[in-house]
């Protein structure tokens, strides 16, 4: 199902759609992750326990912007809703060293868990819905990314 472009005047879909970037017809998960990455970099100059505090607000509004997409189409976890993969993503890159092949790899790492669905994250994905549910496969995505990237920073 096709977002209608109208829904987006509103801003909790829009942000839902990550601005726009959910909309892209192939990969809108990918898209919506790399559309992250900008509000990521401003969010590496904040102190860490601020970084925390940013991920949890931004947990608990994406519950609400997701639930209401989601209602708002009909559709349980549309494609285009992507603003649990800058949240998923925020947490993935949190504290990663300010280099490049880091970065890429925390994204990759990201895309991954998100697609590939380890456990509990498949069972979450398929049992859990609305909002909360929407967003917490993404977290969990990005929390082992996250620790998978700590654990090879640590071992190099």
């Amino acid at each position: 199902m096709k977002i209608p472009v109208s829904l987006l005047k509103n801003p909790v879909h829009l942000l839902s759609v990550g601005f726009g970037s959910g909309l892209a017809p192939k990969a809108p998960g990918t898209f919506g992750t790399i559309a992250a990455l900008p509000f990521w970099y401003v969010l590496q100059f904040l102190p860490p326990a601020y970084y925390v505090v940013v991920l949890i607000l931004a947990f608990i509004l994406g519950v609400y912007l997701c639930g209401a997409t989601a209602d708002a189409l009909g559709v349980h976890d549309h494609g285009g809703i992507v603003w649990d993969e800058f949240v998923g993503l925020w947490i993935a890159l949190f504290m990663v060293p300010m280099h490049l092949g880091w970065i890429l790899l925390g994204f990759a790492l990201f895309r991954l868990f998100d697609i590939w669905k380890p456990w509990p994250i498949r069972v979450l994905d398929a049992k859990v819905h609305g909002g909360f549910g929407i967003m917490i496969d993404d977290v969990l995505a990005g929390v082992y990314a996250y620790l998978t990237l700590q654990l090879l920073y640590v071992l190099s």
